[in-house]
């Protein structure tokens, strides 16, 4: 059974990029919904696909990122990852799709999991924007500032891979990618001339998508003014190739094969080389742990 791919919202959930693509699950208002209702929802996926990975927004309502956390300790279930990348919402859509690609393909949830974060390295992410006054996510010099208050001033700003800004103009353009990719583009309330005019060409983008931004946009850029675009590998057999690759291990803690040094599903690191020493433990001996999952106070009515 393939593992559910799920998103916090319904703009999260890109149309498929091709015929594999599968279907994403929408955890609509997690913050809304009596926590009984949530639970069930998580038992119901976690019974049809036996994992679930969540992908979500740093911008997302605190008490959906608490609702989530909560509903994984009612369940005591490392069958449930929480990945919350450093990335803008749109390039979280993009991210998502991709592991919906990949969750077609023969890779087991322990390596999908781990998958996404090899596939952030991928990514080249940012906005045109006609403030800048409230943009927190980006380094932003006092000279960008004071021209933010301008009309008619807009500025191009990459959050990925490396954070850059400068003043949107003709001929002005953004590091991008060294390798063949696609441009999805998220409408806001900006015209997008500068970035299908100027960006895309000097990107040299493959194909150009596009959709709405999703409504978390707003929040993680600081304005609904404007135009948000990710450039991604959009090709499965690309994507496929990229994390068969790399070498897989085994999780020593709960088991499951991985990729990179971190299990997204029960949070282990590898233990240290042996012989390294250990600080001892209070009750015993020295002995690998799981790290601390947060503790949260539980009401009576919700998360």
């Amino acid at each position: 059974m393939p593992t559910a791919i799920a998103v916090t919202g319904a703009d999260l959930a890109l149309p498929p990029q091709d015929e594999r693509t599968l279907p994403a699950t929408v955890l609509a208002d997690l913050d809304r919904q009596p926590l009984e209702e949530s639970v069930a929802a998580f038992q119901a996926l976690l019974d049809a696909h036996g994992h679930v990975v969540v992908v979500h927004s740093s911008a997302v309502p605190p008490a959906v990122e608490q609702r989530l956390h909560t509903v994984r300790s009612l369940l005591e279930s490392d069958r449930i990852a929480l990945f919350r990348p450093d990335l803008p919402p749109l390039a979280v859509a993009v991210l998502a799709r991709q592991l919906r690609q990949l969750a077609s393909c023969d890779l087991g949830p322990g390596v999908l999991a781990s998958a996404a974060r090899l596939l952030t390295h991928y990514l080249h992410a940012g906005a045109l924007l006609g403030s800048v006054a409230r943009l927190d996510r980006v380094p932003v010099t006092l000279t960008s500032h004071a021209r933010s208050w301008v009309p008619g001033s807009q500025f191009a700003v990459l959050a990925h891979p490396q954070p850059q800004l400068v003043r949107a103009a003709p001929g002005v353009t953004l590091p991008g990618p060294e390798f063949g990719t696609w441009m999805l583009v998220g409408r806001g309330q900006l015209p997008a001339d500068w970035v299908t005019g100027t960006l895309v060409p000097s990107w040299r983008a493959q194909g150009l998508r596009e959709t709405d931004a999703p409504a978390e946009s707003a929040v993680w850029w600081g304005t609904p003014r404007l135009v948000e675009f990710c450039a991604y590998l959009a090709d499965l057999s690309v994507l496929y190739q990229l994390v068969t690759s790399v070498r897989q291990g085994t999780c020593h803690w709960c088991g499951m094969d991985v990729i990179g040094d971190r299990c997204v599903f029960c949070s282990a690191t590898p233990p240290p080389p042996e012989g390294t020493a250990q600080p001892a433990h209070p009750a015993g001996p020295a002995r690998a742990v799981p790290p601390a999952r947060p503790v949260r106070e539980l009401t009576a009515g919700g998360g």
